[in-house]
């Protein structure tokens, strides 16, 4: 094995050409159905197991995911348990140098990827920053297939939430996503087969609001 091999999880999976795609080797998520599952939880609290109905979503803060790259092998067990797994929603902005974002977009793949290899039904999450991201942000990821989104956060500013839409319609032109999983506010401009799903704060609104009654 070369030396190189030993870091950033090689050692555990180096994929083949074959298996990457664009001009950063960027590891292949292989196309699925459409998730059965009837609630979506965040990647947020391991004190219960995940169950066969749920499905996990991955917009919660970066930190909360680092340990599933710094650790792989650790959750593998955990995240068998659901009925599926959102792609790790690694943060990509638009005032963040290029290698950093493209690396998060990398981090996010070969997770995915190792988690298929597992039999994981993995549900690619999709994200972009500014436009020079669409030159590559969308590699690795199926066509044809489910995808899951969020809103959040992108719809109050006008310049956030055009940038959103451009994402997300460049989005649907190059994938083609069978069914789109939204997390969040739908903007009316958006198009395609969109099933919602609520995010995490709406839990946290309503358990306060028990709380107080």
């Amino acid at each position: 094995m070369e030396f190189s091999r030993l870091y950033e999880n090689l050692s555990k999976w180096f994929p083949s050409p074959s298996e990457c795609a664009g001009a950063y080797d960027i590891p292949v998520i292989a196309p699925t159905s459409e998730p059965d599952v009837t609630e979506w939880i965040p990647f947020n609290d391991l004190s219960k197991p995940f169950k066969a109905t749920q499905g996990i979503h991955m917009f919660v803060d970066d930190y909360r995911m680092k340990r599933l790259w710094a650790q792989p092998d650790r959750y593998l067990a955990i995240l068998e348990l659901a009925g599926c797994v959102a792609s790790p929603d690694f943060s990509i902005y638009q005032d963040t140098p290029e290698a950093l974002n493209i690396y998060c977009h990398y981090m996010k793949h070969w997770l995915a990827a190792y988690w298929q290899s597992y039999g994981i039904k993995v549900i690619p999450t999709i994200c972009w920053g500014s436009e020079k991201t669409f030159s590559w942000c969308f590699d690795g990821e199926p066509t044809n297939a489910p995808v899951i989104v969020s809103s959040v956060g992108t719809q109050k500013n006008p310049e956030s939430k055009k940038a959103f839409l451009d994402g997300y319609n460049a989005m649907v032109e190059r994938l083609s996503p069978t069914v789109i999983l939204l997390c969040g506010e739908k903007p009316k401009e958006c198009t395609g087969n969109i099933v919602k799903i609520a995010p995490f704060y709406d839990s946290i609104v309503r358990r306060r609001k028990n709380v107080s009654v």
